[in-house]
Parts: C-alpha cells; sequence; structure tokens
C-alpha cells in the first residue's frame, strides 16, 4: 500500500530508479582487485525494493560491464531482470565507455551490431518518454554524439510525449569541476545537443560517468548525475589527482510531476538507525484531519519528537 499524500503536492506522475556504472565483472573478478561490483549492485537493487511508489522504470546510465564482457551482461540481466518483473518497472539500457556495443546489444537486446552502430533507443514507460542516448567512442572513453543521432533525437522529440522526456546518457553535458580528470574525458561539442533540446519536451537529464552526484542544467534543463554503485570518485581527496573510494555508493530517484522534476539521492549502505518512527504511524496519521496532523508533528513539544 502507498502512503498517503500529507502535504500538498499530489503524487508524482511516474518514478524512475536512476542507477549507474555498476561495472561488473565476469566469473566474479574484483574491480582493482579489491572491489565485488555484484555485491554492491546486489546492495543498490535491495534499496529499489523500498521505495514507495515503486518505480516505473530503472534507468541504467552505462557502464553496465567494466570490461565489455558477454558474461557480465548475462549476469547483469540474472540480477535486474527479476526486480523488475516483481516491480512491474520497465528496464533501460544506457551504453557508457566501458561498454562495447556488440556485446552490449548482443546480451541486453540480442542484437548483433558492428562497433560503429550506436545504441540510441526510445522507450515508453506509461506516457513518459525516455530516451537512450548512445554518447560512447569505440576505443575512448570520452563522450560524443554524431550527426546521424542529434538528428535522429530531433525527429524522435518533434511529437512531444504525454508527460514529456527524460534523457539519458552516459557522458553528462555540464562541467566537473570538483574532478577536473573528469573533464578531460567529457562529452564534446555540447552545442549541438543543446540545440536539438531547447524547445524540446525534455524534462531532465539524466547522465553518470564521474562516479559523484552531480547537479547542474543544460539548455535550461535540469541534469541529474548519479553515482556509481561500485566505488565513488572522491571529489575531495587529500594529495590526490584522482581518488576511487570503496564507499558512499548510492542511486537516485527521480519523481516525474506535470510541473516539475525532483531527484533524490539514495545511499546504498545501510546504516544504523539513531531514532525515527515505527510504520504503523502512518495509520495512524492518515486517520487525522490535515490540520490534527500539522499540530501533532510540526509542534515543537509534540509526543512524536520523544
Amino acid at each position: 500500500m502507498s502512503t498517503p499524500q500529507f502535504g500538498q503536492h499530489p503524487p508524482p506522475l511516474r518514478t524512475l530508479a536512476h542507477v549507474s556504472d555498476t561495472h561488473l565483472l565476469a566469473d566474479g573478478a574484483l574491480q582493482f582487485g579489491a572491489i565485488d561490483t555484484t555485491a554492491r549492485l546486489r546492495a543498490a537493487l535491495e534499496r529499489l525494493t523500498r521505495l514507495d511508489p515503486a518505480p516505473d522504470a530503472i534507468v541504467v546510465t552505462g557502464d553496465l560491464a567494466d570490461l565489455g564482457e558477454p558474461g557480465a551482461y548475462q549476469q547483469l540481466r540474472e540480477l535486474v531482470d527479476p526486480l523488475a518483473v516483481d516491480l512491474g518497472a520497465q528496464v533501460v539500457w544506457v551504453m557508457g565507455n566501458h561498454d562495447e556495443r556488440p556485446a552490449y546489444a548482443a546480451g541486453l537486446f540480442g542484437e548483433q551490431v558492428t562497433q560503429e552502430q550506436p545504441q540510441d533507443r526510445v522507450h515508453d514507460v506509461r506516457g513518459l518518454r525516455v530516451v537512450s542516448l548512445d554518447t560512447t567512442v569505440p576505443g575512448y572513453h570520452h563522450g560524443e554524439l554524431r550527426e546521424e543521432q542529434l538528428e535522429w533525437l530531433a525527429d524522435v522529440l518533434a511529437t512531444p510525449a504525454e508527460h514529456g522526456t527524460v534523457l539519458a546518457l552516459h557522458h553528462p553535458p555540464i562541467p566537473v569541476p570538483m574532478v577536473p580528470a573528469a573533464a578531460i574525458i567529457e562529452l564534446l561539442d555540447q552545442d549541438g545537443l543543446a540545440g536539438v533540446l531547447e524547445g524540446s519536451d525534455v524534462v531532465s537529464i539524466l547522465g553518470g560517468h564521474f562516479h559523484f552526484s552531480s547537479h547542474s542544467t543544460f539548455a535550461g534543463i535540469p541534469v541529474s548525475v548519479a553515482a556509481a554503485t561500485c566505488y565513488l570518485e572522491d571529489p575531495a581527496p587529500l594529495g590526490r589527482f584522482t581518488s576511487a573510494v570503496d564507499a558512499h555508493q548510492s542511486v537516485n530517484v527521480v519523481h516525474v510531476y506535470a510541473d516539475r522534476v525532483v531527484h533524490s539521492i539514495v545511499p546504498v549502505a545501510q546504516e544504523p538507525e539513531v531514532a525515527g518512527h515505527p510504520a504503523a504511524v502512518v495509520d495512524q496519521l492518515a486517520a487525522l484531519s490535515p490540520q490534527e496532523r500539522r499540530e501533532l508533528v510540526s509542534r515543537k513539544d509534540s509526543a512524536l519528537d520523544d
């Protein structure tokens, strides 16, 4: 049962779980010889089972496989597909610079493609259009978009969707002042993409690649970058140019409303609770009038503060 709406805003139209940079490795190999990326993803997916409302789609913005191994994509499907079925959610896959197009397309879509065929797709999430845009460059870690991809995207966006469009790509089109190294492998020629998006029905842009959470705007559209499930790139390291740490992994939740989009960060690690209330409080609050709820919860001398 969904939690009642206690505030002035209606429920979101659609909810997306935004996961990024899973970097799965085949045969149980450890990333950097230290990080079990499969275990980290399992923990992240367990978090998604707690979301209320449940996500309408799980959007994974690239670097699905650390080395582009076919076995890693098979493992990814084995982890994500059953959860998506249980939640009643679609899955939106996005290519990342660590992915390899032939193995990606074969493992996730059952298609045979070459390294030169961009993996761009459109998903209809009950009236919310989610476009998966492939910004990868074979053999490189930076991002680019071909002219034909921009023309394809412009054609897609020429017809507005019922609830607007969310654009999902791996390389976010925003500055990266916290990690200068990432600017070397950013999305190139971003003005071309901006020209396509200006005046469109795109309400949010989702990205990954940075391995830490970041937010900005692009062509007047909010951009949300999800941190990785495998490791965090420390944005404030001590005496290091780059520093990967096995901590602070998180996923994002995207709530799409008729007039706005809300992005929230959900930590993956389960930490000890130091204060809280039992779930039974929800039904008790729902039985009260809005004024009674406000008196009980908002008053500084409320018994709930004890």
